[in-house]
């Protein structure tokens, strides 16, 4: 059996590609997807075959995925252009042959209506599912190594803006969800499942706050605003405002319970408990 990886220079492909060889997968058995090649010399080096695709450009697609029986689609970065994206890649692996289809979606897309990121993923599962290539639905929830941006400013300046109220995120690792994609490319029964990924527990902005003092040794205060005053302090301060108003709105979600605990799913997969935040922001800090 060949197994693929698109997106595997990324942040979370090259700890799938990690994990799957920890699982004996042969470095002969793996495809790593990639848009630049010379960012997969490290997978070259270990006898994983590299190979060009680029979402764009179906053909390169198809080619990438010649004789691959399972592969883990892996979500792109280019907010308003990722259905087709995604779509492209679903057409190549359907015409490549492939037998399985993993996709990297967002917790709860069959329930949140709040999560800015949901449209995209929502409009990706429902062509896959129409795509006749047997799937599985990854639906991940927020990596702990999203927040180091934020935990760097809030170190810098002793505050943490937010406007996500009492609301818990159960965030894990990429680490946590690349461990539960390699369990679902190597082992039977997963066809037409939709796993809801979440950490084992959810944690506050306090928690978030009381977690990035003792990392940088100084207090940092917790500075509650409503969603309008946050989308204006993020304004003032030059965020741009695409940007600006998605960090509201996910602040949104977080409070509406979207993006809390939502079952065992991932750690169940990933075979041991997720990491917890207090040494997961940490790690990836350093």
């Amino acid at each position: 059996m060949t197994i693929a990886v698109t997106a595997a220079s990324g942040n979370l492909g090259p700890l799938v590609v990690d994990e799957l060889l920890e699982r004996g997968v042969r470095p002969s058995q793996l495809v790593a997807v990639v848009r630049d090649l010379a960012k997969a010399d490290e997978m070259a080096t270990q006898g994983v075959t590299v190979r060009q695709g680029n979402y764009d450009n179906p053909p390169s697609m198809i080619a990438a995925l010649e004789g691959v029986d399972r592969v883990l689609i892996i979500s792109g970065s280019e907010v308003g252009r990722r259905v087709r994206q995604h779509a492209n890649a679903i057409d190549a692996a359907r015409d490549a042959g492939v037998r399985l289809i993993a996709y990297t979606s967002v917790l709860r897309a069959g329930e949140a209506t709040v999560n800015p990121l949901l449209e995209e993923h929502v409009g990706t599962e429902r062509y896959l599912e129409d795509s006749g290539v047997p799937f599985v639905m990854l639906r991940n929830g927020f990596y702990t190594e999203n927040y180091v941006p934020q935990a760097r400013r809030a170190l810098s300046s002793g505050e943490l803006l937010t406007s996500a109220g009492d609301g818990r995120t159960a965030s894990a690792t990429r680490r946590d969800f690349a461990a539960a994609a390699a369990a679902v490319l190597t082992t039977p029964g997963h066809e037409g499942k939709r796993y809801e990924l979440a950490g084992d527990s959810g944690w506050t902005m306090h928690d978030l706050a009381e977690v990035i003092g003792r990392i940088g040794a100084r207090q940092v205060h917790v500075r509650q605003v409503d969603a309008p005053a946050h989308l204006e302090a993020l304004l003032g301060a030059g965020v741009p405002e695409p940007f600006a108003e998605m960090v509201v709105r996910i602040d949104q979600s977080v409070r509406a319970g979207e993006l809390d605990v939502a079952g065992d799913d991932l750690a169940r997969l990933a075979g041991r408990p997720t990491t917890p935040l207090e040494p997961g922001l940490p790690l990836a800090m350093s």
